[in-house]
């Protein structure tokens, strides 16, 4: 497998700018999420690596080594893209096999075989072997892909998105697998999700991007518990963290049309600043600092969200599911002050 470096990417399409000035580092045997929303340059990232769009400036390196100029062919890399590509007049069996008779290959029958049943076998689908594609179910499919992949044992394995069509069970089951044939395999994959959860449960390492900005890169935890932006803040964790407009005074801090007020945390603080608190932070409790009103419930289960009014304020806490709550109560309730998020008006955390 590969190290893969991004230095100074830039990537124009006419007056649009896909990315913009990128530069990370994939190692050796890692999984690596790239999150966004739609048009954050997150597929242009995966293009570029494989040299399927060659960027306006700056350099792709792979094991020290410039792709540079390299073709897509040369670069050894697995695609998986969110459509599944796959031949509908083939079998499983030939759609595995497929990459591995290409003429530049030359892999002996008795390897492909050999390939693609351990391929079939690490995504459970080696009794569909002999089915045509065509009549497979989406799931089946996603899953005939990623073995496709898989058989090639390339230096680089690039996800686009690649359970974005599957439902949310199979979505679930094929996210623990992935990451699973993953781990065994010690592969070096960068997977492109807009699915905040695909990427805090599936990622050793996660890159935000932004408009063709990448804003941030970390562990799942440095992201979730340290995030440099209120856009990843808001990004990932759900339900979403709360922002509040903040006034520093004497030493207080005054949120905005309420009477909630909170002790500084930092002397070096503006005076105008975004407070982020996270929902699993606001704790209803009976002798709680501050008081608001129920106005929304929303049960799931395990937890609950629930929607707690002051002023002109609303905050976002999560409880236990069996907590029993009703519209329009009053409650008190408390703010964790060591996991407060601090940002200047710009968003950029403090």
């Amino acid at each position: 497998m590969s190290n893969i470096r991004l230095e100074n990417i830039t990537r124009r399409f006419g007056e649009i700018v896909a990315l913009d000035d990128v530069s990370l580092t994939v190692q050796d045997g890692e999984f690596f999420v790239l999150l966004g929303p739609t048009g954050a340059g997150k597929t242009t990232t995966l293009r570029v690596i494989a040299g399927l769009e060659k960027q306006n400036a700056g350099h792709v390196i792979f094991d020290a080594h410039s792709m540079d100029d390299a073709q897509p062919a040369d670069r050894d890399v697995a695609f998986v893209f969110q459509q599944y590509s796959l031949y509908p007049n083939m079998s499983v069996y030939d759609n595995l096999a497929f990459p591995l008779r290409s003429p530049l290959r030359k892999t002996p029958e008795a390897e492909i075989k050999q390939r693609v049943t351990d391929a079939a076998e690490k995504l459970r689908i080696n009794h569909l072997l002999e089915r045509k594609t065509a009549r497979l179910s989406g799931g089946e499919m996603q899953r005939v892909s990623i073995g496709r992949a898989i058989v090639r044992s390339p230096r680089v394995f690039l996800m686009d998105e690649p359970l974005s069509n599957l439902d949310a069970k199979l979505r679930e089951s094929l996210r623990v697998e992935l990451k699973h044939i993953q781990k065994v395999q010690h592969s070096t994959t960068v997977f492109v999700t807009h699915d905040q959860i695909e990427a805090l449960t599936m990622a050793d390492r996660i890159g935000v991007l932004d408009r063709g900005k990448l804003l941030q890169v970390g562990t799942p935890q440095d992201i979730y518990d340290r995030p440099a932006t209120t856009f990843v803040a808001q990004l990932v964790g759900t339900p979403r963290i709360n922002l509040l407009r903040t006034a520093r005074n004497n030493g207080a801090l005054n949120i905005s049309h309420s009477d909630l007020t909170l002790s500084a945390g930092h002397e070096n603080l503006p005076n105008d600043l975004l407070l982020g608190v996270r929902p699993e932070d606001v704790r209803l409790v009976n002798d709680g600092q501050f008081e608001g009103v129920i106005t929304l419930i929303e049960p799931l289960g395990v937890e609950t969200i629930v929607h707690i009014r002051n002023g002109e304020q609303t905050l976002l806490s999560t409880i236990a599911g069996n907590v029993q709550v009703r519209i329009g109560e009053a409650v008190r309730f408390n703010v964790v002050p060591d996991r407060i998020h601090y940002f200047d008006i710009d968003g950029k955390r403090i």
